[in-house]
């Protein structure tokens, strides 16, 4: 049956909890910057001689991984638990790194390992995520998963202030140094300090009721799954090529990656700022469609500034970027409650997937685009898709607590 999500005080967190929220987000920020650096590579290969549409094919092979194996992770998360998935995927993703490292001169060879690292550092994204969950009451989960959320972002920051000005001074080698540390040390921090959230017995009543596979009882995840989809792709756009907007007005390379870095760190408070309002307000979905007409309109605000060269498009683009970014959190809070403890995994696991599909279009589709409509076109394009996914969005929220 569906469920408002109760607005009753909010219940004493143990420090626990702080913890294991604090290693969650920064294994998958770790990951998150591995992923990012293809697309910040663009510049530095353009340079070189590859044509747009293969960069954008390049960029897009982490998140192609991710897409190959989200899922898979997810239902191991369900069987064994977070600490090995996200401590044995990050070792994984260490030794992907060093393949693109031994590979940074062959563009082919450094796809596939950025595929592989995609693949691989997937097991942060829904074993993090149920972290949170198992952890926090759900009177403060939005809360918590909006801080979660910030680490796709400030792995994103991570890498704008630093993979394009290494790549473009020192070569994609030393680029590739920093996510090599940051994985390796949080593979020997996550394995020892992570702990798995306790769990209904299996023989229980509860246990038994959490499952019941969701997916039959309603459409909700279906729904939820969907909008996710058509909002990713504003948030991609802009991750994959703002920094490339940003040189086109003339901007360096280095003051641009800064910019994208900042834009991505304002999302990131804003993410944590829409969490609290979900937790609020008592609802989920209602923040959520909100939040998609807002990307709507700055997507659209974004073309009207590149037709008209306006000097203020750094301030649209952080803009633009903190409100693309800001349902992330709300969507995946909303399925891991719906999904409940037994299957979250899995569905937060085909929540990425989705996402992923998308984000994996977006590299060579709106680079497809800008190549043959331009900037303003591409962005007005992209507006639409918010507008899609309103109705679509679940009327009310569903919970298993």
């Amino acid at each position: 049956m569906p469920a408002q999500i109760s607005t009753a005080a909010p219940a004493v967190i143990p420090a626990r909890a702080w913890t294991m929220l604090a290693l969650g987000v920064a294994a998958q920020a770790a990951g998150t910057l591995v992923v990012s650096a293809p697309a910040l590579l663009i510049p530095h290969l353009l340079a070189q001689g590859m044509p747009f549409a293969s960069a954008g094919l390049f960029a897009a092979a982490p998140t192609i991984g991710l897409v190959l194996t989200l899922i898979a992770w997810g239902a191991v998360t369900d069987r064994v638990g977070e600490r090995v998935v996200i401590a044995g995927g990050l070792a994984l993703t260490t030794l992907t790194v060093v393949a693109a490292w031994v590979t940074a001169g062959d563009p082919l060879l450094l796809g596939f390992a950025f595929l592989a690292a995609g693949m691989t550092s997937a097991s942060t994204n829904a074993a993090s995520g149920r972290v949170v969950v198992g952890w926090f009451p759900k009177e403060r989960r939005g809360l918590a998963m909006g801080i979660r959320q910030m680490s796709q972002p400030l792995g994103v920051t991570l890498a704008a202030v630093t993979v394009p000005v290494l790549a473009e001074t020192d070569g994609i080698r030393s680029a590739l140094v920093l996510p090599f540390v940051l994985c390796a040390v949080l593979t020997v921090l996550c394995a020892v300090g992570i702990a798995d959230p306790p769990r209904a017995a299996r023989g229980s009543d509860a246990g038994a009721a959490a499952r019941v596979n969701p997916y039959r009882a309603s459409g909700f995840l279906w729904r939820v799954h969907l909008v996710s989809v058509l909002l990713v792709v504003p948030q991609f756009t802009l991750s994959t090529y703002g920094l490339v907007w940003l040189v086109g007005l003339g901007w360096s390379t280095p003051a641009a990656g800064l910019l994208v870095g900042a834009s991505q760190f304002v999302g990131a408070v804003g993410r944590i700022l829409v969490g609290a309002w979900s937790d609020r307000a008592g609802s989920r979905v209602g923040p959520l469609r909100i939040v998609a007409v807002a990307a709507a309109v700055v997507m659209a605000v974004l073309a009207l500034v590149d037709v008209s060269h306006l000097a203020a498009a750094a301030v649209f683009l952080v803009v633009a970027t903190s409100v693309t970014v800001a349902d992330n959190g709300l969507a995946y809070t909303s399925v891991a409650e719906a999904a409940g403890p037994a299957w979250s995994g899995r569905a937060l696991g085909a929540q990425n997937t989705g996402q992923f599909i998308a984000a994996s279009a977006v590299g060579p589709g709106v680079g497809a685009l800008v190549g043959v409509l331009g900037f303003a076109a591409s962005f007005a394009i992209v507006a639409a898709l918010p507008l899609l996914a309103l109705p679509i969005v679940p009327r009310t929220d569903r919970s298993h607590d």
